[in-house]
């Protein structure tokens, strides 16, 4: 008999939410999600921003090197010079001012590694909210747990927080929804071909993929593009967008009108 299993961790200033069955003892499921979630706070601990003593903070400021941080800042250098070339620039891990941010995929990358570590024990029916990214595992049934909610553009704690729509993946290949914009950081994803401005035609851009990392730096790279990026989008492969403009209306890509949850 599967065990129920829930669990919140707080971390990387926000919310993770693991919650399905595992197959294993429920001793067997905690310990693997303690290993799930120290995944969680390792990239906290090293690649935080927001903490003076991380050893990005200190590469940020020039007190260190890539070579002397841990091997992982490396790695993460190396995914972020990848996804650069894949988003044609539209994906930077630079800032304006030419220090290492890579704030667009970091958050998900660690989501996945405890993804991974959960998969890897046996456990495949769960779902993880990573602060409004969403993961499906690969044996989930339930279609409740297939329709997603897409978060108005305003901090969970405005009193006009709420859904401004819910989608449904059931069917489709789809297991992951990224969204990127101005909610919880404010205005804080730049133009990378034109570093000295910010993207003022969008509030958010939801993306639904294959991989939740996908999802996240196409999210990222598609509100750096502003209007562009519905055209960026469009020309890419198992991936659909939702772009609500800073109007108040909507774009999409050509096939996100099928996923709209239907009443």
């Amino acid at each position: 008999m599967a065990n129920h299993f829930e669990h919140t961790e707080l971390c990387m200033g926000t919310a993770f939410r693991f919650a399905g069955n595992s197959p294993l003892s429920e001793a067997e499921t905690q310990s693997v999600l303690s290993e799930a979630v120290a995944k969680l706070s390792d990239a906290d601990q090293i690649f935080s921003l927001y903490k003076p003593e991380s050893p990005l903070s200190k590469l940020a400021r020039g007190e260190t090197s890539v070579a002397k941080c841990p091997a992982v800042v490396d790695e993460v250098w190396k995914l972020c010079e990848q996804w650069e070339k894949t988003t044609d620039g539209w994906f930077s891990p630079f800032t304006p001012e030419h220090t290492f941010d890579p704030s667009g995929l970091v958050k998900t990358w660690a989501a996945q590694a405890s993804i991974d570590v959960l998969l890897s024990a046996g456990i495949i029916d769960f779902t993880l909210n990573a602060g409004g990214d969403v993961f499906i595992g690969p044996a989930v049934t339930d279609p409740i747990q297939k329709k997603l909610g897409i978060h108005k553009p305003v901090s969970i704690a405005a009193d006009d927080a709420g859904v401004l729509t819910v989608i449904d993946l059931a069917g489709t290949d789809f297991n992951a929804l990224a969204t990127s914009g101005i909610a919880e950081r404010g205005a804080h994803i730049w133009n990378p071909r034109n570093p000295g401005s910010k993207p003022k035609d969008l509030l958010q851009v939801s993306v639904v993929a294959d991989d939740l990392v996908k999802a996240d730096v196409w999210a990222t790279a598609a509100f750096a593009a502003g209007m562009q990026g519905v055209a960026l989008l469009n020309a890419v492969p198992n991936l659909e967008a939702l772009f609500l403009l800073a109007s108040g209306d909507l774009a999409a890509t050509d096939g996100f009108i099928n996923l709209f949850a239907k009443a």
